[in-house]
């Protein structure tokens, strides 16, 4: 029997009957998804392991749906904005939101800044929550549903900090293509990355000190919820030139006490 045969036989397997198209068709989704201005179709067959008269039909049921269109690059497709408002609706159902949002509006206003909200996704940070600063005229790249890695963001290292142990091991050696230099000042050796996290644990906060991109800092605190979990981080980012002129203590405070606020509300008590 072929490798390809006991993939089959595997996927079957583990996939409901009849859901065959289902599956296919949500795969070509996610990749899709990491080509916002079009994928060729040949492209977009080879990263999804089918031929292309398959991905081809399930394009056209996918676009007969309004969920994909053609790029305008001949013989590419992409996504279409009806994802947006699905994701909307997702978002919006995650009561979270609705317990988060005062608060961090109360802190965009205060320090005037972006003001992100996230939550952990497996090995990943997912951006639920934004808010474009008030009065700095920096715009981050940043978008809600954006992934990110853990290693270089200020909420990805608190996720770190505050989960299993040694799960900062697993990560770095299941992740070895992702961990790289993107800046002069990103992490990428575990054991300084364990001296970062503990010095996380000990100040209750984390930074990103131009670690995924240079002349963008950022400051994030963790969120507690009644089990003492934290599945939620909070943070502002700024240029690094502006953060330098009022002092990283000038947002600590805020971000701090923004994210005690959540956690409060979410059923955590802070310790006396």
């Amino acid at each position: 029997m072929s490798l390809k045969a006991v993939d089959d036989k595997d996927d079957k397997k583990d996939k409901p009957l009849g859901s065959q198209s289902l599956f296919r068709g949500l795969q070509l989704i996610e990749i899709l998804s990491n080509f916002p201005n079009g994928c060729p179709l040949a492209h977009l067959s080879e990263l999804a392991g089918m031929n292309k008269s398959t991905v081809h039909r399930l394009l056209q049921g996918l676009h007969t749906s309004g969920y994909v269109t053609q790029a305008p690059s001949p013989g590419s497709y992409r996504l279409t904005t009806k994802f947006i408002s699905i994701g909307q609706k997702a978002l919006s159902s995650l009561n979270i939101i609705h317990v988060a949002a005062p608060h961090l509006e109360q802190l965009n206003l205060e320090v005037g800044e972006t003001v992100n909200f996230s939550s952990r996704e497996d090995d990943h940070v997912i951006l639920i929550y934004k808010l474009e600063p008030t009065t700095g005229m920096m715009r981050t790249r940043a978008y809600i549903g954006q992934h990110m890695p853990l290693y270089c963001s200020a909420m990805g290292k608190i996720f770190m900090a505050y989960g299993n142990s040694d799960y900062p091991d697993h990560y770095w050696q299941t992740h070895q293509h992702e961990i790289q230099t993107l800046t002069r000042n990103t992490i990428t050796e575990l054991p300084k990355m364990y001296e970062e996290l503990a010095d996380i644990r000990q100040r209750g906060m984390a930074m990103d000190r131009e670690e995924n991109e240079l002349g963008v800092s950022c400051v994030a605190a963790p969120v507690f919820d009644i089990q003492q979990r934290v599945p939620y981080a909070v943070s502002v980012s700024l240029p690094t030139a502006k953060l330098q002129q009022i002092g990283v203590k000038t947002l600590i405070k805020p971000v701090l006490a923004t994210a005690q606020r959540i956690s409060q509300e979410l059923g955590f008590v802070i310790p006396a």
